[in-house]
């Protein structure tokens, strides 16, 4: 059994242990100044992210998923970055998938013991079919969660790459994953509630890898997301502004252009940009393999 009381994230901070003697604005400032150390820990493993955002593009890109596992918190995290996905990169539900110990229902309230059962993890990997080419990526803050553990090992055994995230140096998770992202927040403003710093650096990360791996493989062009899925009012608005922002046309020839697209932003771009139909801006955006630029190059070009 690991001594939690010897982890960075169960240590007392000293900047708030007169914290339940402080005013309001005293709390909030102590709550700030520890916020604002979280992008520098961020910072600090950059490297072991970048070689995580690169196994994830590979993976996607041989047909591949990406999987997040944790429990409590940290299955929280993962699931707020994997529900994000499909409506802001038009993505499978199945593509970047997250795990929480104890089920769906865990995400609103803790399952009991369900962390500590490190066959469980194994067995919802098992469920949805892991293969050789995704990846899963365990989270888990002190780094010793069984749950955890147990999916990374099951995972190795596979073949599927492995990553560990955790806010503690030397953690258990590393153990059984090929890049461990192990970023030291430190001691929490209340002590062992990793729901603050911890999460909050985990949440950029996450953030991080499902970013940059959907720009890798074709999702966003200039700075817009222009495989966003439009499901809503909210949604067509800001395809027309995408749309009209890129092209240099009006809101209203946006708006013709899209409803012939059935609001689908690339093909729109395509087809205002290089002139051409919405049979031939498909099959050029196919042709690139879902990259605008090179789409709109093979279609002003005449490439067929």
């Amino acid at each position: 059994m690991t001594n939690i009381s010897a982890l960075t994230t169960e240590l007392r901070n000293k900047s708030s242990a007169n914290i339940d003697n402080m005013s309001t604005m005293e709390i909030l400032k102590t709550i700030n100044n520890e916020d604002k150390t979280v992008a520098y820990r961020v910072e600090d493993v950059l490297p072991e992210i970048e070689k995580t955002v690169e196994i994830a593009y590979q993976s996607l890109s041989q047909g591949g998923r990406l999987f997040y596992i944790g429990a409590g918190t940290s299955g929280r995290i993962g699931i707020l970055d994997a529900v994000e996905c499909p409506p802001t990169y038009s993505t499978p539900p199945n593509l970047v998938q997250a795990i929480i110990a104890g089920g769906s229902n865990a995400f609103i309230q803790a399952v009991e013991g369900a962390e500590d059962n490190i066959h469980l993890g194994a067995i919802d990997l098992e469920e949805r079919n892991l293969t050789e080419i995704d990846v899963v990526i365990g989270i888990a803050a002190s780094g010793r969660t069984p749950y955890v553990i147990g999916a990374l090992q099951y995972a190795q055994q596979i073949g599927a790459k492995t990553v560990s995230l955790s806010s503690n140096k030397n953690s258990k998770i590393s153990q059984h994953a090929d890049i461990a992202i192990e970023v030291e927040t430190g001691p929490e403003v209340v002590t062992g509630s990793t729901r603050m710093k911890a999460a909050t650096a985990h949440k950029l990360i996450l953030n991080m890898i499902t970013t940059s791996t959907m720009i890798k493989v074709g999702k966003v062009y200039e700075n817009l997301m222009v495989d966003l899925k439009v499901s809503n009012i909210k949604l067509q608005e800001r395809a027309k502004n995408i749309v009209s922002t890129i092209t240099n046309v009006s809101y209203e020839k946006a708006t013709e252009i899209l409803e012939k697209t059935n609001y689908e932003v690339k093909p729109a771009i395509v087809m205002i940009k290089a002139g051409v139909s919405f049979e031939d801006a498909k099959k050029h955006i196919n042709s690139a393999n879902g990259f605008v630029r090179k789409a709109i190059n093979l279609a002003s070009k005449g490439v067929n």
